[in-house]
């Protein structure tokens, strides 16, 4: 079966190349895609080719779109676009599905983050501003990592003042998108929450339960309804 990597950038760029057009690196490496100017890669993955694309923004938005839109390019292809930003916004993560029943989460800076089924999302397409997944309100600040995750997984998040912690998402319980979100960790003044990454476990790693000081548990603030979901195309 061929095989791709597929990649984001910044400014909504996506763009996804054979992985038989890299069978022949050169030492100081070789051109993957062709970036504008101030636009970076932020995530690359290898798909099959008819897997599911999810791009989520700082602003809380997020697109779904099937790989298939995109067609295979050359290594210095350009891409085209994935996402339509509003002035100022960035694309955070390039997220790749399996299935629809995976759970999107996505966490903000201010220690805030929400976890929606997948499903509960509609394909809004490649190349639109997508629909709201959490609101990047003055309570929530903005979106700072988005991740797909499932009930038996575990996550850490680190903060800005390097403390780190570890949690299960199953204590993270899901919730519909139109609400503003839970805790999920406790910041200290001026501290914000700089990222989540999803554990991965070897043969090396204890228990869960060793992870003493850094296991934490997410807990609730009141649900606040965010008012209709202005879904945009």
């Amino acid at each position: 079966d061929d095989r791709y990597i597929f990649m984001g950038t910044a400014q909504g760029t996506v763009k996804k190349t054979p992985l038989s057009d890299f069978s022949n690196p050169r030492k100081n490496g070789i051109i993957a895609v062709a970036l504008d100017d101030e636009d970076f890669l932020i995530g690359a993955e290898i798909t099959n080719g008819s897997q599911d694309v999810i791009l989520v923004s700082d602003a809380g938005k997020a697109v779904w779109f099937d790989e298939e839109d995109v067609r295979p390019m050359g290594r210095t292809a350009r891409g085209v676009r994935g996402m339509r930003l509003a002035e100022g916004q960035q694309v955070l993560s390039l997220l790749i599905a399996d299935s629809d029943q995976q759970t999107v989460l996505v966490a903000t800076a201010n220690g805030f983050g929400k976890r929606s089924a997948l499903a509960s999302f509609r394909h809004s397409g490649r190349g639109t501003q997508g629909v709201i997944a959490i609101a990047a309100s003055e309570r929530n600040g903005k979106v700072v990592a988005a991740r797909l995750v499932g009930d038996d997984d575990e996550i850490m998040l680190i903060t800005t003042g390097g403390v780190l912690i570890r949690t299960r998402v199953r204590e993270i319980r899901e919730l519909g998108r139109a609400t503003q979100g839970v805790t999920l960790i406790a910041l200290d003044a001026g501290e914000k929450l700089a990222g989540l990454e999803k554990v991965v476990e070897t043969d090396d790693d204890g228990e869960a339960g060793e992870a003493g000081e850094l296991d934490g548990q997410a807990s609730e603030s009141p649900e606040q309804e965010s008012g209709p979901d202005p879904e945009q195309e």
